[in-house]
């Protein structure tokens, strides 16, 4: 009787044990992409070939894993339709718009009710990774004072150009691990246009402009990419080589200018408004770039971006049809959707949103997409965080300060854990410091006078380099620390070390300032 206590007793043991390994092996919500869609969601079956993702791509392995490779380390790169981390793990952008610089505040609104760190702090809050900041290249003029800000909540913004502030929502929100996509929203705060450059803003401004960006924030991990022009729409077309019109060539001259000052960012391209008589939302047209794909100087570094509304923003034919919502899933795959579902590029969703997510017709096209995103693994940025948008609201509330639960269930729904590791104030400030005071562009349509980013020392290759290391084109950089032992960002610590690696494989001798690699491999 004994020993079959005993032996019960073990077989119980071992059953506790293994519950035990299943509940701390779980991650958590959030990690994986497949989380249930809220309660009252659209349910629909999606085709055989867009099946849903896995869940979660291998975890690294080894000693190192835990230290240097967290879910995100940077940079991010394109591999066939999902964007990647380091180390090669899909990982998705889950964000938020937060507009205002764009604007003739040349700030993110509501800075007159909250700080900037509360702001931010709340979006960590209810989940976002990401947030795509709009701009205007009027921002970088010198007449361009930023207003509409409580300096009594935010002093420390008091003083500070356009151009600044931007700084200071890059340098915080790396500091809470969120990642940020600038977003040339518009020429001129005086609103969008149907191309990429007007009379007063010339096409050389609007790339000039871009390459101060990519210079400025060119090794600083928060910054992961260039939306290069927000819904070309109207007599925007896509592929027709008409040097006027044609947004694919103008995306592909900008998109190589910004990747020649930082080539670790990713080049976000949305679409157009039509291609023929086939009409879609502006920036939502995307439905030629399988045949006539973008095309970059450095590859992997594409995604697609469209955007996608509900009747509430405009009443379009397919919300009439008679087999509304069934019809939703031909629409978006036919014009941005197939890029990612075929492997062609990955799709960022930059703006989507709605008033409604209840059970009218805006409420289950809402609901649609958000299930949609979420079994396909899409990326997405949420319109918008402002409650000040007339057509979509936004996920705060009119107070500025409470957020709109019900929106805010649907989206919680599919949203993935902050990328990488926080970006030290000290390093975000270093970085930027060390690119000195750029001349900003004039007011006028001409170009801009802008420092251009420094060179990567001969031999090296053109890839990405460490910030502190042997290919980090700012010396300065070392005598900070930045990259050693003593960083705090892993992603620093084991980008220097790679370059350390490669600049020994490249000079068969270590790096003078060398900290990891000191000696040759045996």
């Amino acid at each position: 009787m004994l020993r079959v206590r005993n032996v019960v007793w073990i077989v119980t043991a071992g059953i506790l044990m293994a519950a035990l390994v299943a509940l701390f092996a779980t991650p958590s919500r959030g990690r994986s992409p497949m989380s249930s869609v809220a309660p009252g969601s659209e349910t629909t079956a999606w085709p055989a070939a867009a099946a849903p993702p896995e869940s979660d791509s291998p975890a690294a392995s080894g000693p190192e894993a835990a230290v240097f490779a967290p879910l995100g380390a940077g940079p991010l790169r394109t591999d066939g339709g999902n964007i990647v981390d380091a180390d090669g793990n899909v990982v998705h952008l889950t964000g938020v718009n937060w507009f205002g610089m764009e604007t003739s505040t040349f700030a993110p609104q509501g800075l007159w009710a909250r700080s900037l760190d509360a702001m931010l702090d709340q979006m960590v809050q209810a989940g976002f990774n990401t947030i795509r900041l709009p701009y205007s290249d009027q921002l970088f003029d010198p007449t361009s004072t930023p207003n509409g800000i409580d300096f009594q909540k935010n002093a420390d913004l008091q003083g500070l150009t356009g151009l600044q502030i931007m700084d200071q929502v890059v340098q915080r929100a790396g500091e809470r691990g969120l990642k940020v996509i600038l977003d040339r929203h518009r020429p001129t705060a005086a609103g969008q246009t149907e191309l990429w450059y007007t009379d007063h803003v010339s096409e050389q401004r609007w790339i000039d402009d871009w390459v101060l960006l990519a210079g400025r924030y060119r090794g600083n991990p928060t910054v992961i990419g260039a939306d290069l022009d927000n819904e070309p729409h109207g007599g925007a077309t896509w592929g027709d080589g008409n040097p006027q019109t044609d947004w694919r060539a103008a995306a592909e001259r900008a998109g190589n200018a910004v990747l020649q000052s930082n080539p670790d960012w990713l080049i976000f391209v949305e679409g157009i408004e039509h291609q023929g008589d086939d009409w879609y939302w502006w920036g939502g047209n995307l439905s030629l770039a399988g045949q006539m794909p973008v095309e970059l100087a450095i590859p992997n570094r594409l995604v697609y971006e469209a955007h996608d509304y509900g009747p509430g923003v405009s009443n379009q034919k397919w919300f009439q049809a008679s087999n509304f919502p069934l019809n939703l899933e031909s629409i978006w795959n036919s014009h941005w959707a197939y890029l990612k579902l075929t492997g062609i590029a990955p799709v960022l969703v930059g703006e989507f949103g709605g008033r409604s997510v209840g059970d009218d017709q805006e409420g289950i096209w809402q609901r649609s997409l958000v299930s949609y995103l979420q079994a396909n693994g899409f990326d997405y940025t949420y319109w918008c965080w402002n409650p000040n948008s007339g057509d979509t609201g936004g996920v705060l509330n009119d107070d500025w300060t409470t957020l709109n639960q019900a929106k805010l269930t649907i989206l919680q729904a599919y949203q993935w854990p902050l990328l990488g590791s926080p970006e030290s104030a000290a390093a975000a400030q270093a970085i930027v410091a060390a690119q000195g005071s750029p001349t900003l562009s004039g007011p006028g349509g001409g170009g801009a006078s802008v420092v251009p980013a420094p060179a990567v020392m001969s031999g090296a290759s053109t890839g990405s380099f460490a910030i502190g290391g042997p290919f980090d084109p700012d010396p300065a950089h070392v005598l900070l620390g930045s990259g050693g032992p003593n960083d705090p960002d892993a992603a620093h610590r084991q980008a220097r070390q790679a370059d350390e690696q490669r600049y020994l494989e490249l000079h068969g001798t270590p790096w003078d300032h060398a900290v990891y690699v000191t000696a040759p491999r045996r």
